[in-house]
């Protein structure tokens, strides 16, 4: 074997990586046991805030090669919500209330209609919203001139009069993905703050949609406001240090007091400020009080700071440093100065105390201690101090008449990042003609003061003011750097225009379910991979066993590159890395089958090995190259559980290719070298298939009429019954998992719901356990709004009230709105024609022939449509599965392993025909399809028998898509032997030049 030195270090390197990654998951763990025990009391109950508080503790110490918990954390291998609990969101920036408020709320009935009819196209396009609305615009007014709806003050400098529609068009393509970018940080800031362990939080790109997962949440209805309530931009005038420091010793003296008389039990937490390498208190270069305000280069003012307000600006922070000082001096060991601590700007606190802050603050006796127009804020940036510790900033914010905002965000034209005159990134901001006047009379009376700019509660910058700034233009410098100031900008147009999100997409999962679908994932992990193990020893003997200690290397490599991706373990997750144990043998079955061949004919040993690799190794390329296709393509279309499936599918056909090609060679190798003999058959299968002869060209014809009769009978049965069985994910709706105590038939609950959803199209069956059911609803599907999903709940428990003797509770639910329903209907049609597409250029790039391309995806077709078609079927029996995502997954997962299939009998077809350059391609097949028969059955039935497994073991959520599969595994290894291979006969046209078949055959043997 050449470069098999490489091939061993590569293997070590590559282990030693996946073991280091992988190490994240065991030493985080660990440290959540510990936890655990800390937080368990007597009768074996855990206090999560005990437990809680132990992690908080630890989150800053290093505990593993210099790596805090938390950094840990973030590099561990984590779980998807279906196998941890939680909450799954897809929230959709509106775009149309984005262009009603550019056009000032227009009334004009041809721009109202061409908002309706762009909905209405939105349903069936993959186009972006502006473009179908141009589109239905030109439609309803052909010579209408958009820059007469949008020439307005708001849009002042992008959309003048004489701007073209095209232009007005590219304006508001710009406002629109702005709006969903700042939707995106104030999403972030909020969930950050929320305090969720490992949130995810993504773009989808492509869309104005953004996709959510929250692990562990247990109050669903909170986050469902967190996450749609509108953006709150306000600016406020800030107290000055010398303000409120008298009354911070007023606060320190009575926490002391409360603390002696036992009332108040807050341990001293000596907390350390950040410092610099002098040990100096930090300059933190983008604090807020050495952020300058001043008048926009627009109006002819400086734009720099001067010395005055940079003044200022050191007098507040060094009035901040004496608060601090005074209650130290005056109280040694007190409670505020254990609490709070000195930030190079003034005040702040480390960011485990905030919590305990918030709640002294907010006790009736504290607030009384400070003036009723005094409300105190903190920093949204945390600033980091020694040993890995975080700080905010604390704001003493001054409250206007009513305890309003002197100014909101509604004043806001526009705000970008600039550059001001010596090169540095600065903010420019405008205002309208009302914001101005307010925004000159709150400047001017806070000269050499700071303003605070404050989204959602948090101060995102509190600029001291250089002068009163009129005329509504202003800059803010500082020391930013491009990306904080473009931020910045994001954040002070946030509260300009309505950019509202609501949920499209929602799935939650309680923790029962999670520890349930781990169970069930494990179960059917082992037992594939204990089939797999078993069959392949008793199958190839030895070599069985070389196989499967490469098949231990693929497990892995796979779980240690999901790690080094920082990805999540799914249900579907598992049920790829189950998929590909049985897909993962069929290159070492190709191996060994070619060996068993090249052995027949007497060749020496170490020839057998070198030949029964190298014959192998196209033909294994070329399988895994089209099932690496399919899996890009469900990553690029697919979302949530597809797209974690395509990701373990992607890198277990990588690390299949390397463990089976490679690894397996350097262990065959070394086993022969030692034993100079070595084994790849048993008494079991050293005489099957043996002298097999039969004639696949005298049956193709049958075989022609009996899949048409199926898939006729299939159809048929889907119009019976109404048409296919979608799931929520392709029409829209909710459903809900509910247990009760005991089983309850499925029919008479939905008979109980008929009239609490008025009728609406509405399934209840049994989930898993036949005390479990799923009740899935269209009621309400096109209103995605909160009301809309507490009156469908309502709805059910209403309906569920005679029941309530039996306990019943909601363990998970999901909801998909009918527009994302429309776009996955849309993007599985669109994965599944680009699918065959590429599947049909690469067989025709790879065989030179287009016949064997058709005659491929012709297979491939053929196997999808018998999918459904068997689905409808059995559904007309009254066994009925949902044709979801998932169902998608299995759909185009097994297009991957049929053509992988038919790939190989193309291959020993092609290979015969340059063996044979004269023969006919009806005398070349039946030798071909003899010859790899073997292969086909062994690679189908390990696969088949995994599948099986995952029906039985791999739980409710994943009983469809294995279904499918095995399906499809029947499907697919008969439409390789009797559809793929006689199509290419039939679409050849060739002379009659025969070369008798046996010829053929003696030639190939």
């Amino acid at each position: 074997m050449r470069n098999k030195t490489f091939i061993i270090v590569l293997t070590v390197i590559v282990s030693a990586l996946c073991l280091y990654y992988l190490s994240f998951s065991f030493i985080a763990r660990s440290v959540q046991n510990k936890a655990e025990l800390y937080a368990t009391d007597a009768q074996g109950n855990v206090n999560p805030v005990r437990m809680q508080s132990y992690l908080d503790s630890v989150s800053g110490q290093p505990i593993f090669m210099g790596m805090t918990y938390q950094e840990i954390k973030e590099n561990e291998l984590g779980l998807g919500l279906d196998l941890k609990g939680g909450m799954h969101v897809v929230l959709e920036v509106s775009p149309v209330e984005i262009i009603r408020s550019m056009s000032g709320n227009s009334k004009d009935p041809n721009f109202l209609k061409a908002l309706a009819r762009a909905q209405e196209l939105q349903k069936n396009s993959q186009e972006p919203f502006t473009r179908l609305f141009a589109e239905a615009y030109r439609e309803i007014e052909p010579e209408g001139r958009l820059s007469r709806i949008f020439s307005n003050t708001a849009n002042r400098g992008k959309i003048s009069y004489e701007s073209t529609n095209e232009e007005v068009i590219d304006v508001i393509e710009t406002e629109v993905e702005d709006a969903i970018d700042r939707s995106f940080n104030i999403l972030r800031t909020r969930i950050d703050r929320f305090g969720v362990t490992q949130p995810n939080i993504q773009r989808l790109e492509g869309t104005g949609r953004i996709q959510i997962e929250l692990p562990g949440i247990d109050n669903p209805d909170r986050v469902r406001n967190l996450l749609q309530g509108m953006a709150n931009l306000e600016f406020w005038e800030v107290w000055s240090p010398q303000e409120f420091s008298p009354y911070f010793v007023q606060l320190g003296q009575y926490l002391d007091a409360q603390q002696k008389a036992g009332k108040l039990n807050i341990a001293t937490n000596n907390n350390a400020a950040p410092t610099n390498a002098a040990g100096n208190a930090a300059v933190v270069q983008d604090a807020a009080a050495d952020d300058v305000l001043a008048q926009a280069a627009v109006t002819d003012s400086a734009a720099t700071p001067d010395s005055t307000a940079i003044a200022s600006a050191q007098t507040d922070s060094a009035a901040a440093t004496s608060t601090l000082d005074s209650l130290a001096n005056a109280q040694q060991n007190s409670v505020l100065t254990s609490l709070f601590t000195q930030m190079p700007s003034g005040i702040g606190a480390n960011v485990r105390d905030t919590a305990k802050i918030n709640d002294i603050f907010n006790s009736t006796e504290v607030r009384g201690i400070f003036p009723p127009n005094m409300k105190f804020l903190w920093g949204v940036k945390p600033i980091a101090g020694d040993n890995n510790q975080q700080f905010v900033e604390f704001y003493a914010i001054k409250k206007g008449r009513g305890g309003e905002a002197p100014l909101t965000g509604e004043a806001v034209n526009d705000a970008r990042q600039d550059f001001d005159q010596t090169g540095r990134p600065e903010i420019s901001m405008t205002m309208n003609p009302t914001g101005a006047k307010k925004w000159a009379r709150l400047t001017g009376e806070n000269v050499g003061r700071q303003v605070a700019i404050v989204l959602d509660d948090y101060v995102y910058s509190a600029p001291v003011v250089q002068g009163e700034i009129t005329g509504g233009s202003s800059s803010i410098s500082g020391n930013f750097t491009v990306e904080e100031a473009q931020d910045l900008a994001n954040i002070l147009k946030a509260g300009k225009m309505p950019a509202p999100t609501r949920i499209v997409e929602e799935a939650v999962v309680g923790p029962s379910l999670g520890q349930e679908a781990i169970n069930q994932g494990l179960i059917s992990t082992l037992a594939g991979f204990a089939i797999v193990v078993i069959f392949m020893i008793a199958y190839y003997s030895r070599g069985g066993f070389i196989a499967d200690l490469a098949l231990l290397f693929n497990v892995f490599f796979i779980l240690g590159v999901l790690a080094q991706f920082n990805a999540a373990l799914t249900l579907p997750g598992i049920a790829g890395i189950v998929l590909t144990l049985g897909m993962a043998v069929d290159a070492n079955v190709l191996i060994f089958e070619r060996m068993r061949e090249e052995s027949l004919k007497g060749l020496p040993m170490r020839e057998i090995i070198n030949k029964g690799y190298d014959k192998a190794f196209s033909t294994i390329l070329d399988a895994n190259v089209t099932t690496f296709l399919v899996g890009f393509i469900l990553y690029f279309f697919g979302s949530g559980p597809v797209k974690g499936f395509a990701i373990t599918l992607m890198i277990g056909i990588v690390t299949s290719f390397f463990t089976s090609v490679f690894i397996s060679r350097v262990f065959v190798e070394n086993a022969f070298k030692r034993g100079g003999k070595l084994s790849f058959s048993t008494f079991i299968s050293g005489k099957m298939f043996r002298n097999i002869t039969f004639d696949v060209m005298k049956y193709r014809k049958p075989a022609y009429a009996f899949s048409i009769g199926i898939l006729v009978f299939g159809f048929v049965a889907m119009y019976i019954n109404g048409g296919p069985n979608l799931g929520v994910d392709f029409k829209g709706g909710r459903s809900y998992v509910v247990e009760l105590d005991q089983a309850v038939p499925a029919s008479d609950v939905r008979t109980a719901l008929a009239d609490d959803f008025q009728e609406a199209g509405t399934e209840v069956k049994t989930y898993d356990t036949p005390n479990r059911l799923k009740v899935t609803t269209s009621w309400l599907a096109d209103d995605e709004s909160i009301e809309a999903d507490e009156q469908v709940k309502a709805a059910l428990l209403s309906g569920l009230e005679e029941y309530n003797n039996l306990n019943p509770e909601i363990l998970s639910s999901s909801k998909v709105g009918a527009t994302i329903a429309d776009d996955i209907q849309n993007t599985a049609l669109i994965a599944m024609l680009l699918a065959l597409l590429g599947i049909f250029l690469y067989v025709m790039l790879r065989f030179r022939k287009w016949q064997f391309s058709l005659g491929g995806v012709i297979a491939l077709l053929h196997d999808a449509l018998m999918i459904i078609a068997v689905f409808s079927i059995l559904d007309l029996f009254g066994i009925s599965y949902e044709i979801d995502q998932v169902f998608i997954a299995a759909v185009l997962t097994i297009i991957g392993f049929s053509i992988n299939d038919t790939v190989v009998i193309f291959d020993r077809v092609r290979e015969y025909m340059q063996d044979n350059p004269r023969a006919r391609v009806r005398d070349i097949v039946n030798p071909a399809l003899i010859s790899t028969f073997s292969r086909t059955i062994i690679t189908s039935l390990t696969l088949f028998l995994v599948v099986v497994i995952l029906f039985f073991f791999g739980g409710e959520v994943l009983r469809g898509f294995s279904l499918a599969m095995i399906i499809g595994v029947l499907a697919g290894t008969y439409s390789s032997l009797f559809i793929a291979t006689p199509i290419v006969v039939d679409t050849i046209k060739e002379e009659d030049t025969p070369v008798a078949s046996a010829q053929v055959a003696q030639t190939a043997r």
